[in-house]
């Protein structure tokens, strides 16, 4: 682990080699898991303000569980998440020629909208956890995402590389850096290319 600040970094964020490869994965990510995107609360509120720009972008069944649901849940675990369509796949996924993508991040390039999409989202693989005096930070692998360590690792480029904007979304630009001068350090020393 690294600390940066008030974070601990596995080494995998500097250590692996990923681009997500929608081509071949098809946006499972969005599909996976037992609950929906993890949320802060302030990004639930921000989901109420802009549902009318997302909703157009929406799949049907999507607007339908945003309805019986609420544009968020508390899952299993007591943590406030995205509603799913069936216990399935996010609520707020569209498909698109058979990948499935989010409809929170179209409203925003279509400028309906201020809202990028969860931080979680934009930092996946990528998963925090808080404790009471860091916050964790790790590289949660999945099968499906195989195709992106292939595709990683034929461009050359890490985990943090890949998410330098989400990372500085969440950490901000100092923060990044700090980590970028700390991940050279590590690969020179261990001899990583």
């Amino acid at each position: 682990m690294l600390q940066i600040r008030d974070t601990l970094v596995s080494l995998d964020i500097i250590e692996k080699q990923f681009v997500c490869d929608l081509q071949r994965c098809k946006g499972i990510c969005c599909v996976h898991g037992d609950s929906g995107a993890p949320l802060e609360e302030e990004e639930k509120k921000e989901l109420e303000q802009s549902y009318a720009g997302i909703e157009p972008f929406m799949r049907a069944e999507g607007r339908e569980a945003v309805r019986e649901q609420g544009v968020a849940v508390i899952d299993e675990d007591g943590d406030l998440v995205t509603p799913l369509i069936n216990g399935r796949e996010c609520a707020y996924t569209y498909l698109d020629k058979g990948i499935y993508k989010c409809a929170i991040e179209k409203a925003w390039m279509e400028k309906k909208i201020s809202f990028r999409k969860p931080v979680s989202c934009h930092l996946f693989p990528v998963r925090l956890r808080k404790y009471e005096n860091y916050t964790a930070v790790n590289f949660e692998f999945w099968r499906d995402c195989r195709p992106a360590l292939e595709l990683g690792k034929k461009t050359g480029t890490y985990v943090y590389e890949f998410l330098e904007e989400a990372l500085t979304r969440r950490f901000g630009k100092e923060w990044f850096l700090e980590l970028r001068e700390a991940a050279n350090a590590y690969r020179k020393q261990f001899k990583y290319q």
